[in-house]
């Protein structure tokens, strides 16, 4: 299928590996012009390898506001932001410090807002652009055991929406969606921490998946091509929403 993006050009963060690297292949595919945005210089660099010369990569901390400006910055003409970054930690209220909270928010929370409210600005005096937010549906299922995670994905999905309902007069789409375990690298990391939660052990993961927990896991593909159909102008209609893929 056309998705009528060739020519555009695309910014997604955390596009190295797993769901930003797997958006990265299909806007690629699509003809778009890739950025990526990582922390890691040699993930890039294989991920450029694997995407092609054209592909720019940008090794950057968004953590750092210093950096995040500087990014924004190379970044200002793009027509579509995929906001993917994020590692936020597994684990209940207990076991989720103030320094682990407000580390893991630095970069799901705040990078995403302030990315989006610089690339927003310039979308705005363009009159055109798409923003799409990869959330996470723990922001619906509110786990107790990746509360640090649920908080912010729900905090994520609102802004997601006001921003989206405003950004629809000036030309600009914002949307996101929120995956469910995807298959990923991360996701061993939270099903072993759900695990040391619940059981005492991390290492009891597969006791987990044998109960339930995790079912109906999804391969970083279908969010990819999720992510890439509400990006096009096929999706043009829509702004505000999110959509929920499990």
């Amino acid at each position: 299928m056309d998705l009528g993006l060739t020519g555009k050009s695309v910014l997604i963060t955390g596009g190295s590996k797993g769901i930003g690297f797997a958006c990265a292949r299909t806007f690629a595919a699509e003809g778009c012009r890739v950025h990526l945005a990582a922390r890691d210089r040699a993930r890039l660099e294989q991920a450029r390898a694997q995407l092609g010369g054209g592909t720019a990569v940008h090794a950057v901390d968004l953590r750092d506001a210093k950096a995040l400006e500087r990014l924004a910055a190379a970044c200002a003409h793009v027509d579509i932001l995929v906001n993917n970054a994020g590692d936020i930690p597994g684990g209940t209220i207990d076991s989720v410090d103030d320094a682990k909270w407000r580390h893991a928010w630095e970069l799901k929370v705040f990078a995403y807002i302030n990315l989006s409210r610089a690339l927003f600005a310039n979308m705005k005096a363009r009159g055109s652009g798409v923003i799409v937010n990869v959330i996470g549906m723990a922001a619906e299922s509110t786990p107790f055991e990746y509360i640090c995670g649920a908080s912010a994905n729900a905090g994520l999905a609102a802004f997601t929406k006001a921003l989206g309902k405003g950004a629809r007069e000036h030309g600009v789409r914002v949307l996101g969606v929120h995956p469910p375990s995807t298959r990923t690298d991360r996701i061993m990391q939270v099903m072993k921490a759900a695990a040391k939660a619940k059981l005492g052990d991390e290492n009891r993961y597969p006791e987990l998946i044998a109960a339930g927990s995790f079912t109906g896991m999804i391969e970083p593909e279908q969010v990819g091509d999720t992510v890439a159909f509400l990006a096009s102008p096929r999706a043009g209609q829509l702004s505000g929403v999110v959509l929920n893929l499990g």
